[in-house]
């Protein structure tokens, strides 16, 4: 994925997040781990949690972000292009299936 596209992408990514009803320590652990690694790359940190139950998404996404901030910028931005190719897929594959 083009540099040009991957940002493009990537601007309209929400960040993953946490249910409303998560503890606050949990909230405030989430924001500073994003907070780390847009600070580092420049960009939201994306991951497909498409093979996870929602109940490990907090963890995954946390335990995704503390990995890939010890990653150089070149190969985070192949791993987030390909995080970026798994969401889509997933996307595509839940309208096609809702059809």
């Amino acid at each position: 994925m083009p540099p040009a596209d991957l940002a493009e992408a990537l601007a309209a990514e929400p960040a993953p997040g946490l249910r409303e009803t998560a503890p606050h320590s949990a909230h405030l652990a989430l924001r500073a781990a994003h907070a780390a690694y847009e600070s580092r790359f420049g960009h939201v940190f994306v991951i497909c949690l498409d093979a996870y139950d929602p109940a490990e998404h907090p963890d995954q996404v946390l335990a995704g972000i503390r990995a890939r901030l010890g990653h150089e910028p070149d190969q985070e931005r192949v791993t987030t292009a390909d995080e970026m190719r798994r969401l889509a897929r997933g996307r595509i594959i839940g309208l096609i299936s809702d059809s």
